[in-house]
């Protein structure tokens, strides 16, 4: 019987555990580099507050100091996703050392539908705060 790698009903082959297990290990740490880079624009974001409300303010417009919350919910949600892998990976471990592997599709409808809601936060944001609206 041959491997069909596209079926989620069909055993992964011991020979390709261990390539499958160091796959979800470049997996887990591509999800450490994202969050580190969300922590990094966030705490960016959160520094600059000041710079967004000078030009607010140049522009006569009082700011409301979203960008502050913006760049707090950037930095937990970028903290949030290590959590996520990790717990993912231990999943998929499991799943592969037990020879089935499946897709976890709402976990990325979630981290989907944080970074959509984040994305939108900002243009809000920008829109009322900078009065590009």
């Amino acid at each position: 019987m041959s491997r069909m790698p596209d079926d989620p009903n069909h055993p992964l082959p011991h020979a390709d555990h261990a390539a499958a297990l160091l796959a979800n290990e470049r997996t887990f740490l591509a999800w450490v580099r994202t969050s580190i880079a969300v922590i990094t624009l966030g705490f960016a974001v959160t520094k600059f507050d000041a710079v967004l409300h000078d030009v607010a303010h140049v522009r006569g417009r009082n700011g409301v100091g979203w960008s502050v919350g913006m760049g707090i919910a950037m930095i937990v949600l970028g903290g949030l996703l290590p959590v996520l892998a990790a717990w993912r990976y231990h999943v998929v471990n499991r799943q592969i050392e037990r020879g089935w592997v499946k897709a976890d599709r709402p976990l990325i409808v979630l981290v989907t539908m944080l970074v959509v809601a984040l994305a939108a936060a900002f243009v809000v944001y920008f829109q009322h705060d900078l009065g590009a609206g």
